[in-house]
Order: C-alpha cells, then sequence, then structure tokens
C-alpha cells in the first residue's frame, strides 16, 4: 500500500514541474519575445512586435534562421495551398499534402526557403530549389521522396528589431 501514495507524490510532482516549465516558458539572454497561446490556432505577441501579425513574425523568423541571404531587399512570400504541384511546369510533379509557404529574396541569388508551420514553433522544411533545372519529367518518385525527406526544425525567436525590419521588405502573394 506503501507504494501507491509514494507514486502519487512523484505524479504529482512531476505534473506540478510541468506546469510551472510551461508557464515560465524559455528565453535566450533575455532577447526573445514571450509567446502568449490563446488558443491552440491563435497566439498572440507581446512586447515590441505587438503590433505587428504573428504571420509575418513567423516569416521574418523562419528567413532569418533558414534564409540564405540576409542582406536581401525584398523578402516575397507565397502562401501555397495543399495540392499545388512541388514542380508546376512538369506534369509528373507530385502536389503539397498540406498548406506551404515558400519565402525567397527579390534575386534567384538570394535562395529560397519552403516550408510548412507546425503551429508549435517548429516546421517542416522542404528541399525545393526557387527554380527547377533538369530533364522532365523527372517522375512521381522524384517529387516523393523530397516530400518524405522533409526536415523538421525549432525556429528561434529571434531580434526583434531584425524582425521588423524584415517585415519592411515583405510581399505576401497568394500562389506563385
Amino acid at each position: 500500500m506503501k507504494k501507491g501514495p509514494i507514486k502519487m507524490k512523484k505524479g504529482y510532482y512531476a505534473a506540478l514541474f510541468l506546469l510551472i516549465l510551461m508557464l515560465t516558458g524559455c528565453t535566450s539572454e533575455g532577447k526573445s519575445e514571450p509567446l502568449t497561446e490563446t488558443s491552440a490556432k491563435t497566439k498572440s505577441v507581446v512586447g515590441p512586435l505587438s503590433s505587428y501579425p504573428s504571420n509575418k513574425i513567423e516569416y521574418a523568423r523562419v528567413w532569418l534562421q533558414l534564409g540564405p541571404n540576409q542582406e536581401i531587399d525584398e523578402l516575397n512570400v507565397h502562401l501555397l495551398p495543399a495540392g499545388t504541384p512541388l514542380n508546376p511546369d512538369d506534369s509528373t510533379s507530385a502536389a503539397y499534402p498540406e498548406d506551404v509557404i515558400q519565402l525567397a529574396g527579390s534575386r534567384l541569388a538570394d535562395g529560397s526557403v519552403t516550408y510548412s508551420g507546425n503551429g508549435n514553433g517548429t516546421i517542416n522544411v522542404y528541399n525545393v530549389p526557387l527554380r527547377w533545372d533538369g530533364q522532365y519529367p523527372a517522375g512521381k518518385k522524384f517529387y516523393e521522396e523530397i516530400i518524405n525527406t522533409t526536415k523538421l526544425v525549432s525556429i528561434d525567436k529571434g531580434s526583434p528589431n531584425k524582425i521588423v525590419k524584415l517585415i519592411s521588405k515583405m510581399k505576401i502573394v497568394e500562389g506563385f
């Protein structure tokens, strides 16, 4: 009978620890912006970024962490719905299984990042080029391999000043 109360105390302390951890959040040298979750799909930002939409903050954070060229003139944000072909110029192309965002500078040399957000600070990165060079048709197997090898990446909070600067350079476009 003594094992029951001991297990209950351990479970209680574990739950209490997790609750405290969730309530305090994690920060990096006090430079990150705290997020307050208001629902499963909506997050509001408090602090210097509070006047900016959360989707634009996300785009900026992703580019700041993964964008190949940080010295861009413009950040193009393409919102691609599920079902959009990975390569619209190839009839054998597989389609994105989920809504994705493609970030790209105004020049081809700026590079691109194509991803889907998970709503929890992580994203799924698709290894697709901004411009497809190659011989077509490439075949459905080629594209399905790209879909099946997405990379899960945790996105940092980033610098509020850099985020605001990048938001001012954004141009949001539906589709290609």
